[in-house]
């Protein structure tokens, strides 16, 4: 079932939190540990316009509907991010364009390098778009993790409703890239390739080049060190997985267990035929 681009442009919006208390933050306030992953989330949520300019430098941008939903999706990510901010300021803290132009400053040459590696790898390989809208539905299948067990973490109602509704938005954004990257896999062998290399060697955890590495491992070890961690790094691996060309792959667990210093998880048996075609069908993510 293929993602219908038209819908998705009839039910985006800003995040519906007009009737969300923030100012009742201050009589609940988050516990510290809370707070030092809403800055995380915040800071991540607003790079995504960084993200997209990496993207537009490459051949995703001659498709309509891919740079349709980048519009929109940047849109709503921003206002995700303002949301995050606004718990921020009512414990008192900065957010918005105070912490955003400080944290942007703060990458230096990284920040102004950014779109370079995905336009060299654009003009290397036709399939490179395949490479992004996976790397996107992995990225996307992580942030809702995140988010879902912050939620459990901090047990805050105010906090939950608030989670539920930017997580209600990123589950679109799920299944556009999900299915986006089961179609372009699906029909090109040298896309599954290029993927299957790009993610084994290349992938991190979101935020990671952008976040201070502390930070990042502050967030894995609070949220993923236990064993319901454990399981939902497995479920996003074996997600993966189901896509064309992906079996085997098991970049989640192992970026988890490399921030933990545990021992890689066991590979499963990759199917020699992960890389033949396939007939068409039905991805399970899809709108």
């Amino acid at each position: 079932m293929r993602f219908e681009i038209e819908k998705y442009k009839d039910v985006a919006a800003r995040l519906d939190d007009h009737d969300i208390d923030y100012g009742a933050f201050r009589d609940e306030p988050l516990a510290p540990e809370h707070l030092r992953c809403i800055r995380y989330m915040h800071d991540v949520e607003h790079h995504t316009v960084c993200y997209l300019r990496d993207l537009l430098v490459t051949r995703a941008h001659r498709d309509p509907t891919v740079t349709t939903f980048l519009t929109i999706w940047a849109f709503e990510e921003m206002w995700h991010g303002d949301a995050l901010g606004r718990v921020l300021e009512a414990h008192g803290e900065a957010a918005g364009p105070e912490r955003i132009s400080r944290h942007r400053h703060s990458l230096g040459w990284k920040e102004r390098l950014g779109p370079i590696p995905s336009m060299i790898g654009s003009v290397i390989a036709k399939e490179f778009t395949a490479v992004h809208m996976t790397w996107g539905a992995v990225n996307e299948w992580s942030t809702q993790s995140g988010y879902a067990r912050l939620s459990q973490k901090a047990d805050h109602p105010l906090l939950t409703d608030l989670l539920k509704r930017i997580m209600r938005q990123e589950g679109r954004h799920i299944d556009f890239y999900s299915s986006q990257a089961a179609e372009r896999l699906d029909r090109s062998a040298s896309a599954r390739r290029i993927t299957r290399f790009a993610l084994a060697r290349f992938w991190t955890p979101v935020g990671a080049g952008v976040m201070p590495p502390a930070e990042l491992s502050f967030l894995i070890r609070y949220l993923f060190a236990d064993d319901d961690g454990r399981a939902i790094a497995d479920r996003i691996d074996r997600r993966v997985q189901r896509l064309p060309g992906l079996d085997g792959l098991t970049i989640v667990a192992d970026a988890r267990c490399k921030e933990l210093g545990l021992p890689p998880p066991v590979r499963p048996v990759r199917s020699p035929a992960s890389l033949a075609p396939r007939p068409p069908q039905a991805h399970p993510y899809a709108a």
